[in-house]
């Protein structure tokens, strides 16, 4: 069974063990797609309200966008657990065979790449998320606030799954390449976040 098809019980169960998958980054695509989810909410509560007919055309073309953001997080959860896979398996190559460095580099982009993509959706999604916020249903308004919250924890806890294995990149190039992205969408949308969530109190 996959992981995305798992109980919530039986996923935590598996993130709780010693289990090298689901990890971070599978715990965060699956935070980042609450996070959408939840944002739905808020617009399907503001779908159809007469109040709001003026943005509902707008909250529609939101929601499309966001279901499809949510079924590919959902999709790199079980995609990340695949793409660790490499990972683990270079680790076990002993040390004084040849091919351990090559195959532990190519393990090491291959490990960033679904944190990578976790972390563009998540940013897209807060850019949803605002939309939600300042045109949706005022009733539901906390919800497009853990919205925000949890896309925003989702971005971070990706990136750390990127910088954890940059680090240990023998091709610092590549390496700077990745981490100048994760930190320019971290610098653009934890701040965009953070925004909704305080506008979500007041």
């Amino acid at each position: 069974m996959k992981f995305a098809e798992k109980t919530l019980e039986q996923f935590a169960e598996e993130l709780a063990s010693k289990a090298a998958v689901p990890g971070g980054g599978g715990a965060s695509a699956l935070v980042g797609a609450l996070g959408v989810a939840l944002g739905m909410m808020v617009g399907n509560l503001t779908v159809g309200k007469a109040s709001y007919v003026g943005v509902e055309a707008d909250m529609k073309k939101l929601l499309e966008e966001a279901e499809t953001i949510k079924a590919k997080l959902i999709k790199l959860i079980d995609e990340d657990a695949v793409a660790f896979a490499p990972l683990v398996k270079a680790y076990s190559i002993p040390k004084d065979d040849p091919s351990r460095e090559q195959a532990m580099e190519d393990a090491l982009k291959t490990a960033c790449t679904v944190p990578m993509d976790i972390m563009r959706l998540c940013a897209r999604a807060i850019e949803l998320c605002e939309g939600f916020a300042k045109k949706g249903n005022r009733l539901a308004l906390s919800d497009a606030g853990v919205c925000a919250v949890f896309c925003k924890a989702a971005l971070q806890g990706a990136s750390l799954n990127v910088f954890i294995n940059t680090k240990y990149m023998d091709n610092k190039g590549y390496a700077k390449t990745l981490e100048a992205e994760a930190n320019s969408l971290l610098a653009k949308y934890c701040p965009i976040a953070e925004e909704i969530y305080k506008g979500c109190l007041s």
